[in-house]
C-alpha cells in the first residue's frame, strides 16, 4: 500500500525590527529554501520593510502590517492576523524576537514557534513560543546570529553568506529621472544621532570630492531631526545636491541601484547598497562592524577613534562622538581607492 504523500511544510518567518534587519534575514530565508525546497515560505514584516522583500524569489507570500511604536492599530492588524491563522502554519520563527514579534507569533498560531530568549520585554514573552533559543554570541555577524535561530529546525548555514536584493523593474524609469547620472550617494541619516557623521565633515568631504572631480548627492530620512541636519549642510555648502524625498523604500532601492558608490553610517541604506552590489564605504563608531558590517566583496569599513564604547555599544556616551574621529580626508582617500574620477 502506497504511503500517503505529505503536504509541503508551511513556514512563517517574522521580522519586526528595523529595515536593515529585514535585509539581513535574507540568508536565513535562503537556508530554509535550501533545506526545504518545496516548502511554502511566508514572511511577515512591517509595511515599511515590505518593498525590500517584495520581489524575492525565495518567498512564497509576503505579508505586512503597520508598525508604529506605541500604537497597535487593531483595525488594520487583526484582519491580517486572522488571514495568517487560516494558513495553519507548521512552523514559525521570530527572528526579531521583540514584544510585537512574540505576540504575533502566538496569535498567528503555528504549531511550533521558535524565538530568542531575551531578558528584556514583557513578562511571559517566552510563553509565546513553543521553543526558546539562546542568542548567538555578539562576535558573529548578525546574518549568522539569525541563522543560529534556525538551528532548532536543523537548518544549516549556507557555505557562503550572500545577500541579494531585487528591485522593481517598473521603477527604473522613475529612478533614472531622480538620479539621471550615476554618482556617489552620501546617506547622512541614521536611526540614532551618535551614528551620524558630523555635518561639518560631510561639508568638507563635499568640497574635497568636487576638487577631485567626483559628483556627490546627499540623501536623508524624513525624521525632523534629520531634516534639520540637511538644512545645516546646505548652510555649509549652498551648492550641495540632495535627493528628493522618496515615496517609499522601493523607489529608493531603484535609485540606489544606479549609484557608483554609497558612503553611509551604520544604517539601513548601507545594507541596502551592499545587497544591491553597490560599492559601500561604511562609517562605524559605537556599533560593531563585526556584527553589523556590510555583507559582500568590494566594501570598506572605516572605524572611529578609540572610545569607551569600544565599538560594541548601541550608543556612544563620550563627550565627543567617536565617529567624529573619521576625517573627511580619510573617507576621500577610501573613495579614491574604489573609484577613479574619470569613470
Amino acid at each position: 500500500m502506497a504511503k500517503p504523500v505529505r503536504a509541503p511544510l508551511k513556514i512563517l518567518m517574522l521580522q519586526f525590527k528595523s529595515l536593515g534587519d529585514a535585509v539581513l534575514m535574507i540568508p536565513a530565508l535562503r537556508a530554509i529554501r535550501d533545506r526545504h525546497p518545496d516548502c511554502a515560505l511566508h514572511v511577515l514584516v512591517s509595511e515599511a520593510a515590505a518593498p525590500l522583500l517584495r520581489h524575492s524569489p525565495l518567498i512564497t507570500r509576503l505579508w505586512s502590517m503597520p508598525r508604529v511604536r506605541g500604537r497597535a492599530r487593531l483595525s488594520q492588524t487583526w484582519p491580517v492576523i486572522r488571514a495568517l491563522r487560516r494558513e495553519r502554519f507548521d512552523l514559525s520563527a521570530d527572528l526579531g524576537s521583540n514584544d510585537r514579534g512574540a505576540l504575533l507569533s502566538l496569535l498567528c498560531g503555528a504549531k511550533n514557534r521558535i524565538g530568542l530568549v531575551h531578558s528584556k520585554g514583557f513578562l511571559g514573552r517566552r510563553l509565546c513560543y513553543t521553543r526558546c533559543i539562546p542568542p548567538a554570541p555578539l562576535d558573529q555577524h548578525e546574518t549568522l546570529r539569525l541563522l543560529h535561530v534556525l538551528s532548532a529546525w536543523d537548518v544549516k548555514p549556507p557555505s557562503a553568506v550572500e545577500i541579494n536584493l531585487h528591485t522593481d523593474p517598473h521603477l527604473d524609469a522613475l529612478a533614472s529621472q531622480i538620479l539621471p547620472k550615476a554618482t556617489v550617494i552620501c546617506h547622512m541619516g541614521a536611526g540614532r544621532p551618535n551614528r551620524q557623521w558630523p555635518v561639518g565633515h560631510w561639508a568638507a568631504l563635499h568640497k574635497l570630492a568636487a576638487a577631485a572631480g567626483y559628483g556627490l548627492v546627499f540623501s536623508m530620512g524624513q525624521a525632523p531631526r534629520e531634516r534639520v541636519l540637511l538644512e545645516e549642510l546646505r548652510q555649509n555648502s549652498p551648492d550641495v545636491h540632495v535627493l528628493p524625498p522618496m515615496p517609499d523604500v522601493g523607489v529608493f532601492l531603484a535609485v540606489l541601484k544606479r549609484a557608483r558608490a554609497i558612503i553611509s553610517g551604520d544604517t539601513g541604506p548601507m545594507h541596502f547598497a551592499a545587497a544591491l552590489g553597490v560599492p559601500t564605504i561604511a562609517l562605524f563608531g559605537p556599533s560593531s562592524p563585526v556584527q553589523w558590517g556590510p555583507v559582500g566583496e568590494g566594501h570598506q569599513v572605516l572605524l572611529g577613534g578609540r572610545c569607551t564604547c569600544d565599538h560594541r555599544a548601541h550608543r556612544c556616551h563620550s563627550a565627543s562622538n567617536c565617529l567624529s574621529a573619521i576625517s573627511p580626508e580619510r573617507v576621500m582617500g577610501c573613495l579614491q581607492s574604489i573609484l577613479s574620477p574619470d569613470q
